[in-house]
């Protein structure tokens, strides 16, 4: 898989606590970033499907509508 460099600036005191937090786990830098992204990334994903099923469970719907009905209320949401 391909790799894109980005640049982040820290200031010495954050850099520290990067460090550590790396030595800590025993991995790179780059592997701890790209890992708590991906963490991040999955609560952020998780707290939208989460949202979203509270949403469906609010609504009321007596009977199953037809899905193109169905995704016309689900867009009222």
């Amino acid at each position: 898989m391909r790799k894109e460099r980005v640049e982040i600036r820290l200031d010495p005191k954050m850099r520290g606590k990067l460090e550590e937090v790396a030595a800590a786990r025993r991995s790179s830098i780059s592997e701890l970033v790209r890992d708590l992204i991906q963490r991040s990334h999955e609560e952020v994903a998780g707290a939208a499907r989460l949202a979203a099923a509270e949403r469906i469970g609010q609504m009321e719907v007596e009977d199953v509508p037809e899905p193109a009905e169905l995704m016309r209320q689900l867009s009222e949401w």
